[in-house]
């Protein structure tokens, strides 16, 4: 069997079950248009590296109990790896390969030199005591300190991990390398720590600033329109803040806890605060009828902003969507099998290799930062990453203007364009 034929009976077999699919159908369908070589094809299809470990952590009760961990690198073409660390039960071999393809697409897209990586760890992070994810994060460290590096795989915070998990890994990371401190081996860091002003909400950030890009491109103001945000953690809550001080009034939000429905708009930075009192969660939440977050995916609103976890818009509820703009502030929201039923409709998808970029952006902003030892103020860094945000966007729009294809297809046409190029430049394996 060709290896083609091989990665569409991957794709065939997992069907709505497996991210990696839907990435490699999007992949492959940008190949075939660009008429990459069957070895340029092969070495992209798959991970450039996986690194798996059983790590044995001491809990607070006393036995020891054995983590599986996870590190897969899809590329360096562009760059040394780039991607965060997921906590969470979830967290599986095939999640964390798809997630490291796109991150090799999503600094592509923006036109930063990284390449793609993704950590994870399953686990369940809210199950765990400070000092048991303190010695679970360090344990992750050393197993994996060989792969990171400044100038070969740079990991940053993800689900069920942040800031303090990074400054953590700088501590073990440093320790293992004679002491010295090397803030530059990951992003998301702590202020003291060498992070970056601007860091916490630039995803969020990213997502508001391609959809005002995109109205302003159709010729829409913000002023009036409506909003739908599934997922409301850091992406989700920051992009739900941004786009009501757009003007566009968001009526639904929703966790894994449920949905709320406020037809005259949520009141976000009450929404916020109410979650930040409550664990982390909106249970309870007064400012909305609940709603399920099925329900949430097809009200009858403008713009829809999946901020929540993989494979949330499929084929089954596709059909039922009413959004005529989707920016995707989650990893792979939408299943590959979704795409025509929203492109038929004729719904703009802002996917999510560009519309979630603005973290990986700030990331690299962060990383220049700690190597030139000189720092930016928050406007700087903004501005920085919305001039590049918006550069991207509008070099997808126009190259899916030109081809008369999807937002997502322009997108991937080149991201897989710019990385080939770069493995033609490296020459021969």
């Amino acid at each position: 069997m060709s290896r083609k034929k091989e990665d569409t009976a991957i794709v065939e077999s997992n069907k709505l079950t497996d991210p990696y699919a839907s990435m490699l159908s999007r992949f492959h369908a940008a190949a075939d248009r660009l008429g990459i070589s069957a070895d340029e094809r092969e070495i992209l299809s798959r991970p450039a590296e996986i690194h798996i470990a059983y790590l044995p952590v001491a809990m607070d009760d006393g036995h020891i109990r054995v983590f599986e961990a996870y590190r897969v690198i899809h590329s360096r073409a562009l760059g040394p790896g780039k991607g965060g660390i997921r906590y969470a039960p979830e967290v599986n071999m095939r999640e964390v390969m798809a997630l490291a393809a796109w991150m090799t697409w999503k600094c592509a897209v923006v036109n930063i030199p990284y390449g793609g990586a993704k950590g994870g760890i399953t686990c369940e992070p809210k199950k765990m005591s400070l000092g048991e994810l303190e010695r679970l994060t360090r344990a992750y460290t050393r197993a994996m300190s060989k792969v990171f590096g400044p100038d070969k795989d740079i990991p940053a915070p993800d689900m069920g991990t942040s800031a303090r998990e990074m400054a953590w890994i700088v501590d073990e990371y440093s320790r293992l390398y004679e002491g010295n401190f090397i803030p530059a081996v990951v992003t998301g860091k702590p202020l003291e720590l060498g992070g970056s002003k601007g860091r916490v909400e630039a995803t969020g950030r990213g997502v508001t600033t391609v959809i005002l890009q995109a109205l302003q491109r159709i010729g829409r103001r913000p002023e009036g329109l409506t909003a739908a945000v599934q997922g409301f953690g850091n992406v989700g809550s920051i992009t739900a803040k941004y786009l009501s001080q757009s003007g566009i009034r968001v009526v639904a939000i929703s966790d894994k806890t449920g949905g709320y429905y406020n037809e005259g708009g949520i009141l976000i930075h009450q929404a916020i605060q109410y979650r930040d009192s409550h664990g982390g969660v909106l249970e309870g939440f007064k400012g909305g009828e609940r709603i399920t977050n099925e329900q949430l995916l097809t009200l009858d609103v403008d713009i829809l902003v999946p901020a929540a976890l993989e494979d949330q818009i499929t084929p089954q509820n596709a059909p039922n969507i009413k959004a005529w703009l989707i920016a995707e502030g989650a990893n792979g929201p939408t299943t590959a099998e979704a795409d025509p039923i929203l492109n038929g409709k004729g719904i703009m998808v802002i996917p999510d290799i560009l519309a979630n970029a603005g973290g990986v952006i700030v990331s690299y902003y962060e990383w220049v930062q700690n190597r030139r030892g000189h720092y930016y103020t928050e406007s700087e860094v903004q501005e920085r990453a919305d001039n590049t945000i918006k550069q991207a966007f509008d070099e997808v729009f126009t190259r899916a203007a030109a081809q008369k294809v999807s937002l997502r297809e322009a997108a991937y046409l080149i991201a897989v364009e710019r990385v080939v190029r770069a493995l033609r430049m490296h020459g021969k394996y």
